[in-house]
């Protein structure tokens, strides 16, 4: 299902469960009626009818947490064409019961049946179809794709009144189509892997009962491998719509064109290791000893393939070539599930929650989350978002254990997971972030090199405090922690000399801890000798948490009972303005705005 996934909520009372649905499908956006939903909303608006139709036309994916009637009757103005209508659901304000009301079989029933178990409601489902037979017959299962959906309704209608109906399977398995057939009948269901032309009363299906292998050379163009991938089912009369899977050897993990013929055909990619292809070498019908010394295996696409397909299976196309790059195809015996191929490239995502709150923590941030499949970290930080990792696999250690955390995340990433690695605030500053690369960088390991890493920025404290305060950081500004765990405090020292001699903001990370009093007086020290005495200075503590406390003193009131390892301090410099008013008190660092604010006002004078 293509289209965007819209959470259209009409009351306050239905928040937490769109909040349930979007931690199950954080692509989702949740509308909220202005005036009648005051938190949770990703967008306001007004006009609830006109906004519903609106959507409806635009092709969004509607998941209404309301009743049906309201949704039937904004609608219905637009209704149209059944077979171009995007799916409309109504969901209970508490999940228990879930309806699709239109789109049944453009992916309406589907989603209701995975929000019902998401939920732990019940999904009213009356497509006569899926109630009846069990399936739907223009909606097959995952893997399958139907040729010409427009002879569905027939053949099931055939089903329904018990007419005969004939099945030819060519490939794959349809035992999904739970219903009785007859030996001959004008009506029929084929099921094959090949590109053939649907006639009369046929009904065609193409089964998931295809792998196809691949080998290239370092950096060839994706469109190559396309070209040469599209050419070879041409000349094999296979169809793309049956590819399983792309496979290959774990060498190619990270090939951009492996991934992007996956991408291309809709389909994931996944690898075996050299010795796992070698097991294959006695199928192989073009083995090389070449490839043997660069790889370990004499065969990777045919091998691959093979791999894939499983001891019942069978190579159908050998090994096609094109100047930097092979394929080749095997058919499964049955049909083929692609999570169980193989392994898929490892991932690590190297994320920054933000202080704590979830209202700073960033959607890519949440995306991330929700795709991993097991998370690592601090168990404080991991308490933080478990609305979003309920269900995953967690793997926390204790703070100072910093290194094992970002070894176990890149060894889970290497076994083909899906790994999160979490930090607070943001993930490259005084986080595990540069951990991770430094890793990378001392011991240059080949599965570790070819995983897929990204980093997902965060909210820093920095940031935080800030927005709480005004505007404090609005000109030049630098972070310097005091911790000298890992940086020797002489080196602390020379730069806060040097961010006091420029006139930076400062940021304090680490100011103090148990064990290190007299680092953050040392530190006032430095500053007041380039800056006044009632320099305003910011302590956060706890910043989007329980306990969260915001408060202004002075340079010289500074010191080691002022703050702790939860706490931000956040030094002015010369310019540094603190100011109140009304009920609210404030602190910025003018860039220099007054001067061309004066130089207009003169000038309009």
């Amino acid at each position: 299902m293509s289209n965007p996934l819209t959470i259209v909520v009409l009351h306050q009372s239905g928040i937490n469960c769109a909040e349930r649905i979007k931690v199950f499908m954080p692509h989702a956006r949740i509308h909220g009626l202005s005036g009648r939903v005051k938190d949770g909303a990703d967008e306001l608006f007004v006009g609830a009818a006109d906004h519903l139709r609106q959507l409806f036309l635009d092709g969004h994916t509607i998941v209404g947490v309301c009743a049906a009637g309201i949704l039937i009757r904004a609608l219905s103005s637009v209704l149209d064409d059944k077979h171009t209508e995007p799916p409309v659901l109504a969901i209970a304000g508490d999940g228990s019961s879930i309806v699709p009301l239109l789109g049944g079989h453009h992916g309406a029933n589907a989603l209701a049946s995975e929000l019902a178990d998401h939920l732990g409601g019940t999904a009213a489902v009356t497509t006569a179809g899926d109630v009846q037979l069990g399936f739907a017959l223009d909606e097959p299962p995952l893997g399958w794709h139907v040729q010409n959906p427009e002879n569905a309704k027939p053949i099931a209608a055939a089903l329904l009144a018990g007419d005969p109906v004939v099945l030819s399977e060519e490939a794959g398995n349809a035992d999904w189509i739970a219903a009785t057939f007859a030996e001959t009948s004008e009506l029929s269901i084929r099921v094959t892997d090949k590109v053939v032309e649907a006639k009369g009363n046929a009904l065609v299906f193409n089964p998931p009962s295809l792998a196809l292998g691949v080998g290239c050379e370092r950096d060839t163009e994706t469109s190559e491998l396309i070209q040469l991938v599209k050419q070879t089912l041409t000349d094999g009369g296979l169809t793309s719509r049956s590819i399983t899977c792309v496979v290959s050897i774990d060498l190619k993990s990270n090939e951009e064109a492996v991934h992007g013929l996956a991408d291309y055909l809709g389909v994931p990619a996944r690898f075996y290791s050299a010795a796992e292809l070698e097991s294959e070498a006695s199928r192989l019908e073009t083995p090389s000893d070449i490839v043997f010394q660069e790889t370990g295996c004499h065969g990777v696409a045919e091998g691959a393939a093979l791999a894939a397909v499983g001891p019942t299976g069978e190579l159908i196309v050998p090994k096609h070539k094109s100047q930097r790059a092979t394929c080749a195809v095997a058919r499964a015996q049955g049909n083929i599930d692609a999570t169980t191929v193989g392994r898929p490239q490892g991932s690590l995502a190297i994320v920054g929650i933000g202080p704590g709150s979830e209202e700073w923590r960033t959607p890519q941030v949440t995306r991330a989350l929700a795709k991993a499949d097991h998370v690592v970290g601090y168990g404080l930080y991991l308490d933080l978002i478990e609305d979003v990792i309920a269900g995953k696999e967690r793997h926390q250690s204790d703070l100072a254990q910093e290194e094992a955390r970002a070894r176990a995340a890149l060894e889970l990433a290497a076994e083909g997971k899906r790994a999160a690695l979490v930090c607070s605030g943001d993930a490259g500053i005084y986080a595990l972030a540069t951990l991770v690369f430094e890793l990378l960088d001392r011991e240059d390991r080949g599965d570790w090199n070819r995983l897929a890493i990204s980093v997902c920025p965060g909210v820093s404290a920095i940031q935080a405090a800030a927005s709480r305060i005004g505007a404090p950081i609005g000109h030049d500004f630098c972070t310097v922690s005091l911790s000298d765990l890992l940086t020797p405090w002489d080196a602390i020292r020379t730069r806060l000399e040097g961010a006091a001699m420029g006139g930076f903001v400062v940021a304090l990370y680490n100011p103090v801890s148990k064990k290190r009093q007299k680092h953050i007086t040392e530190a006032r020290d430095i500053l007041l000798k380039h800056r006044p005495a009632d320099t305003p200075v910011v302590l956060a503590r706890n910043l989007g948490r329980d306990g969260e406390n915001i408060s202004v003193i002075r340079l010289d009131e500074l010191g080691p009972d002022k703050a702790d390892m939860l706490t931000l301090v956040l030094i002015g410099n010369e310019q540094t303005r603190f100011m109140e008013r009304g009920t609210k008190k404030w602190v910025y660092t003018p860039r220099g705005y007054a001067k061309k604010m004066d130089a207009v006002a003169d000038g309009a004078a």
